[in-house]
């Protein structure tokens, strides 16, 4: 994200959740505030374009947004089944999970730097959504502070479990920048958990999804926020391994496909096997 302004990256997730509401049938994700918190001129965007959504490469890149989504919150479900209370959107953006909580007793705590959070509080009041008790900013500019340091100020229980969700932010990070807060969320206490989604290596690709690739890399870096890390499938299990995970699940585009998309006719498909979501365990 450029420091200072709101990330493009979060505008152009919040745009495909709302296409999703819009023009896909059955919903993955049911999410009725996807369309009513985005600025107007984008709001307007996805209504008249829905053309230039439907193709192929379009839905298919919404199509992993809901999915990823719609898996982190199964996971939360059943974590909340098991007992957990707190849920914290590493990377918020203009996700809307916290004014769709279904689990009075989850509280949410999204955390991203204090511009974005700004900027999506204003739209959260122009859209009349009224922030929910059990939800929490924790503004955090990791030139000045830590994530714990932000999470304490917003009443983060550091004695209790809590999932991490990570999502659309990986692929942007630096190796320290991901090293240490994997480290965070691996200190705290058995039953806590995080889900994010990673890109694999050029290199592992086949040639036609080098050069999707390619063209997605250039569209990120163009707009400031380029793409900075990959990992081959077995290394990160390894990785999450030796720092004290357990129970890790990596899906790529087959497993998603046959869980979340079968049987549609409606063009909303995964394609390509560059994107996959892991979610792993304290035990």
């Amino acid at each position: 994200m450029i420091e200072g302004t709101p990330s493009r990256t979060a505008l152009r997730v919040a745009m495909r959740r709302a296409a999703h509401q819009v023009f896909d049938r059955p919903l993955v994700l049911e999410d009725p505030v996807a369309l009513q918190i985005l600025p107007p001129e984008q709001r307007d965007e996805v209504k008249r374009t829905p053309d230039g959504l439907r193709k192929p490469f379009s839905a298919a890149i919404r199509a992993f947004m809901v999915v990823r989504s719609r898996y982190a919150e199964d996971l939360l479900g059943a974590a909340v089944a098991r007992g957990l209370s707190q849920y914290v959107l590493l990377g918020a953006g203009l996700d809307t999970f916290a004014y769709r909580n279904p689990f009075s007793e989850v509280r949410v705590f999204e955390v991203d730097f204090p511009a974005t959070q700004v900027w999506k509080q204003s739209l959260l009041a122009e859209a009349g959504v009224t922030v929910p008790g059990n939800a929490r900013f924790a503004p955090v500019d990791f030139e000045e502070h830590s994530l714990a340091e932000g999470l304490a100020e917003a009443g983060f229980d550091f004695s209790q479990p809590a999932f991490f969700a990570w999502l659309g932010v990986v692929p942007y990070l630096s190796e320290r920048g991901f090293s240490e807060t994997l480290r965070f969320i691996a200190e705290r206490p058995a039953g806590s958990g995080v889900v994010f989604d990673y890109s694999q290596p050029r290199e592992v690709l086949p040639p036609v999804e080098q050069m999707m690739l390619d063209s997605m890399s250039a569209r990120v870096a163009q707009a400031g926020e380029p793409f900075q890390l990959f990992f081959r499938k077995e290394e990160l299990i390894d990785r999450l391994t030796e720092g004290g995970f357990g129970k890790i699940e990596d899906l790529g585009g087959p497993d998603l496909s046959a869980r979340y998309l079968a049987g549609r006719d409606d063009g909303l498909a995964l394609r390509g096997s560059g994107g996959r979501i892991i979610s792993a365990w304290r035990g």
